[in-house]
């Protein structure tokens, strides 16, 4: 039953029904039934005394202090977005390395860096760097595979880069899972784990990442120069407006995002402020940025905030649905058997291990990482971390396993995110080609963080 309860709700994903409502609505007809069985005397392993628990977990849900940060992080990436802050960035960045070769496609991965990190969302981060610089890249002459391949990967930097929504929901879900793992194991004082570890366990995978995309974008100018050709820097200014020196610009366009987010994480890593407390940091930040580039509008505003309340409350939608499902698998007998078939299979923790990373590798092509963690982490969760992995090094292994399904053809939502916004000049193939390279070099990071878990574990021991 836990499984076809499982399934069912992955079917139902499929046809199209909005996540939250298949969801709760699959948990409550899977609940409805084992509860009219056992009315009808059918020996079912569902204990309906659990589901007096749903209230509390509902209050908890609402009440909890670590999801304030959604709405902030949210609202702070919606701005800097709405702002055209990223823009003015990328034109200060290709002034300053157009006039090298691969100089622009290493500007699009510097800003799509910054613009993971501010916004935490892939597909905000992806469709704005199409729009911004896809046609520029073109017409300088970029090969569409290479142009369309940096900007897809640039973009799913969201998922790792901190402050990244999603740390902050697996984070959450984490903490939850390492307690639960803790007190089956006997232990009634368990340590904890929290959002703010998460975020430095994914730096140095992250700008190992950055650095990996820098240094392939280099080599392939080097090799083919007509793939990633240099620009003139007069022709770049005179297309960008820009007369004289281009320091006032630099100073404009670069400065201010990047204090923005050293003083969000530096909050966070200097152990000043919360991750929530880092999320009031950003949204003040990126409002007087916006402020300052008089950008700033009622009808801007309207727009910013409905975004960001639309967003929010999608994301509560689905934890109260998680929630439900949750409750009901594990009246099921849920968790028993996924631990029982956990313990079985060949390889122990290792062999466990890699089944949970191509299953969740697999659901990336049909659901979002909001579902995956919510649905699939408090399931697996608490069973590997009774084996004895560590949950920051696993919250950073998901992460970037996510990353990659979202890179991957035919499925991966970045590519559907910027298909969206690709000339029809430019074939899916070339998409699909393009993002090869930086699929093996995500596959390559999750081979070092399993051969080295210190690349997540040591930053943060060094920090507590």
């Amino acid at each position: 039953m836990p499984l076809f309860l499982f399934f069912t709700v992955c079917a139902v994903l499929m046809l199209g029904y909005p996540v939250a409502l298949a969801l709760a609505g699959t948990a409550l007809i899977f609940a409805g039934l084992g509860h009219l069985l056992l009315q009808m005397g059918v020996p079912v392993p569902f204990e309906a005394r659990m589901m007096g628990a749903m209230p509390n977990r509902l209050y908890g849900i609402m009440t909890n202090q670590t999801l304030l940060a959604v709405p902030l992080f949210v609202l702070m990436g919606v701005l800097l977005e709405k702002s055209r802050v990223a823009e003015t960035l990328l034109d200060a960045m290709a002034l300053l390395f157009g006039t090298l070769r691969g100089g622009l496609g290493i500007s699009v991965i510097l800003v799509g860096m910054l613009l993971a990190a501010s916004t935490g969302i892939v597909g905000a981060t992806v469709v704005t760097m199409g729009l911004l610089s896809l046609p520029t890249m073109l017409k300088r002459g970029y090969s569409p595979a290479l142009a369309t391949g940096s900007i897809c990967a640039t973009g799913t930097l969201g998922q790792i880069i901190p402050p990244s929504i999603a740390l902050v929901l697996l984070g959450d879900v984490l903490s939850n899972a390492y307690q639960r793992a803790q007190l089956a194991m006997g232990v009634w004082s368990p340590k904890t784990v929290s959002v703010g570890d998460l975020f430095v366990g994914a730096l140095i995978p992250g700008l190992l990442l950055v650095v990996a995309y820098i240094l392939y974008m280099m080599i392939v100018a080097w090799l083919k120069p007509e793939s990633a050709p240099a620009a003139d820097r007069d022709v770049l200014k005179q297309e960008l407006g820009q007369t004289g020196s281009i320091l006032p610009l630099l100073i404009k366009g670069l400065i201010p995002p990047v204090l923005l987010i050293v003083a969000v994480l530096g909050s966070i890593l200097g152990g000043f402020a919360t991750p929530t407390e880092a999320s009031a940091v950003g949204a003040t930040g990126a409002f007087l940025l916006a402020l300052a580039n008089r950008r700033l509008n009622i009808p801007m505003l309207r727009k910013v905030v409905f975004t960001t309340t639309k967003v929010t409350s999608m994301v509560f939608l689905i934890l109260i649905g998680a929630a439900l499902f949750s409750l009901v698998f594990r009246a099921y007998g849920g968790e028993e058997l996924v631990k029982e078939m956990f313990e079985a299979l060949p390889g122990g923790v290792v062999g466990a291990t890699l089944v949970v990373m191509l299953v969740i590798f697999l659901l990336g092509f049909i659901l979002d990482f909001i579902e995956i963690t919510f649905v699939v982490v408090p399931i697996v969760g608490p069973v590997l971390l009774m084996m004895g992995l560590d949950p920051i090094w696993l919250g950073i292994m998901i992460a970037v396993n996510l990353q990659t399904s979202f890179l991957t053809p035919p499925f991966g939502f970045a590519l559907f995110y910027l298909r969206g916004v690709t000339p029809e000049s430019v074939p899916t193939s070339a998409i699909y080609r393009g993002v090869v390279p930086f699929i093996l070099m995500q596959l390559g990071m999750l081979g070092a963080l399993a051969l080295f878990p210190g690349l997540a574990t040591w930053l943060p021991s060094v920090l507590r």
